[in-house]
């Protein structure tokens, strides 16, 4: 027999032995069902909807909701590392630096070095917090959109859950 023979005749086995492990394997409709119950996948279609009605509601600004919130913590927290920013945000340093960069190559932030070559410093410009200023109001729209939407109470509780929701993640 052929060494292309031989393994083609190995792939097959191979081809068998997995496509049996997924027949097996198969799950019902009802355990299907349990995911739409999925914390995370509610989590984010709820995440999905507000960012698509932040976003809207800034889209005159120029900014997006994610980059209005990114302006917000530098402006709070004056000059800071990006592993802090990161930190702060719960998102990780290569989804951050790319949402850096349009507000850096807009002139709204600089990225420098820090204390030591390694550390990457950013700050809010002049020009960030005009932005920031000049979105401000959209933003507010926004906000009384989901709270009236949503009813005051309710929008408490859901904050206060959501609160609640970051600590137990990080617990990992």
């Amino acid at each position: 027999m052929s060494l292309g023979k031989k393994v083609k005749k190995e792939v097959d086995k191979a081809t068998i032995r997995v496509y049996t492990l997924i027949m097996q394997k198969q799950l019902s409709r009802s355990d299907l069902a349990k995911c739409f119950d999925c914390a995370c996948f509610n989590i984010r279609k709820a995440s999905r909807v507000v960012t698509q009605l932040f976003d809207g509601t800034l889209q005159p600004s120029g900014l997006r909701a994610t980059q209005f919130t990114i302006l917000v913590v530098l402006s709070e927290a004056g000059s800071i590392t990006i592993t802090r920013l990161g930190r702060m945000l719960v998102i990780d340093r290569t989804t951050l630096t790319r949402n850096l960069k349009p507000l850096s190559n807009q002139g709204l932030i600089t990225i420098g070095t820090g204390k030591d070559q390694r550390t990457r410093m950013v700050t809010l410009t002049a020009r960030g917090r005009e932005a920031m200023a000049k979105a401000f109001p959209l933003w507010r729209k926004a906000q009384a959109t989901v709270v009236k939407r949503l009813g005051h109470d309710r929008w408490s509780r859901l904050l206060a859950d959501l609160s609640a929701t970051v600590p137990l993640a990080r617990a990992n």
